[in-house]
């Protein structure tokens, strides 16, 4: 009975934070899936679906990284079979990659089709000694097709792929392709998926397990598509999502068990959110945050000895000049508390809009107190008092211009402030 692992998106390298905790956090990961659902379970092979890398281009020290994880699998005699995704494809205009280097170093097997244009057959069977080929017979009886990174060609590139397998010996047993695209409805504001019946044309050339990538969100349709999404979250949206590794086995009748691993090393990604009103002084917001950064703690959504990715989300309409709050000061504080590796504030608010319609017929009296009444308001401070204020602003207004002295005008406006 076949028992492999599949993994996808697993994006080694990952840079977005500039933060070296956060890129190991990909390897870990990996490494951590490898040991406990291939190594420990003995799986027959491990097949990669796709994007192993963040990047085309990779450091030294990212190439290590992949080395390690499938040294690691050589050791124990498991074979890896990978294609390419967008991410670590070969750049235009070259025809090598690092996964061709991996492929070419004995680190794995890269399924790729050849190139028609030049008269090779799309599908060869694995050569061991030239390290090509765009398919493979394995000696637990499964046959595993690999495919290229086709973006917008995937429709042509499937009828393609499904008119050349009918053209190969038949197959030891259950037959895997390797597909780096998603299916449309997983998630939203994804362009250029594909729709199921497109895929159709794969399953009828003889197709039983779909092994897709591109999509950082787990799911499986019909019994025969699977996408296990990426091993670590992308991003803090992302964390919502479920992804990890399938873990499969395919019984003697051609029957198909997958179960989506994701007990292994993954850096606790928290998300809160912070609505504000205008009645709100700006440093009751601050200390709105902090409470929230507390009570997480406290209730353990947040434990800060897991340095966990935290966003804050603080919305809302402020009743004070936005800009006057001190995001980057209220960020650091923030970050200590909860001892995050990564903090995100999100300050998405909005000013309040406290313009009064005005009559053309209006009198200049009546405009000055409300555009003074306005202004008052837009502080929240001032708020509750904004048009008894506004009056006290246009009589200072008047006896400053009647030429009264500045000691008792002065004592006009502490009357005003001291005023309930």
């Amino acid at each position: 009975m076949p028992k492999f692992l599949h993994v996808s998106d697993i994006h080694l390298g990952f840079d977005r934070y500039d933060c070296k905790p956060r890129t190991l956090d990909f390897f870990f990961s990996l490494k951590d899936v490898l040991e406990k659902y291939a190594i420990a379970e003995q799986v027959d092979f491990v097949i990669i679906g796709g994007d192993l890398f963040e990047h085309r281009n990779i450091k030294p020290a990212i190439l290590n990284h992949a080395q390690y994880c499938l040294r690691i699998l050589r050791d124990a005699n498991i074979p890896v079979l990978a294609i390419e995704g967008n991410h670590d494809n070969a750049p235009y205009g070259t025809k090598s990659s690092w996964l061709r280097y991996l492929s070419d170093e004995k680190m794995l097997k890269l399924l790729e089709p050849g190139n028609v244009n030049a008269d090779e057959a799309f599908y060869s069977p694995w050569d061991e000694a030239e390290n090509r080929g765009g398919y493979i017979d394995l000696d637990c009886g499964v046959r595993v097709l690999g495919s290229n990174w086709y973006g917008a060609a995937a429709p042509r590139a499937i009828e393609q792929i499904a008119a050349a397998i009918d053209k190969l010996p038949p197959a030891p047993g259950p037959s895997i392709l390797l597909f780096h695209h998603g299916l449309e409805g997983q998630i939203a504001r994804y362009a250029g998926a594909l729709r199921y019946r497109e895929v159709l044309p794969l399953k009828k050339a003889g197709i039983d397990y779909l092994a897709l990538g591109h999509i950082h969100k787990s799911y499986a349709e019909d019994g025969w598509i699977f996408n296990p999404g990426s091993i670590e979250a992308n991003n803090v949206e992302e964390s919502q999502f479920e992804r990890g590794a399938y873990l499969v086995e395919i019984d003697a009748k051609g029957k198909i068990s997958a179960e989506l691993k994701t007990d292994y090393h993954q850096r606790p990604i928290v998300r809160l959110q912070q609505k504000i009103r205008t009645s709100d002084l700006m440093e009751a917001v601050a200390e709105g945050a902090i409470a929230l950064i507390q009570k997480s703690i406290k209730t353990q959504k947040i434990i800060p000895e897991q340095q966990p990715i935290v966003e804050l989300r603080i919305t809302g309409t402020a009743g004070f000049d936005r800009l006057e709050l001190d995001t980057r000061k209220l960020q650091q504080q923030l970050q200590e508390m909860s001892n995050a590796l990564i903090f995100l504030l999100r300050y998405d608010v909005e000013e309040a809009d406290y313009a009064s319609p005005i009559s053309e017929e209006s009198s200049r009296l009546e405009v000055e107190q409300e555009v003074f009444t306005d202004l008052l308001a837009t502080n929240s401070v001032y708020k509750q008092r904004a048009a008894q204020l506004a009056q006290g602003l246009i009589e200072l207004k008047d006896r400053q211009m009647d030429g009264e002295g500045e000691e008792s005008l002065y004592q006009l406006v502490e009357s005003l402030m001291d005023s309930k």
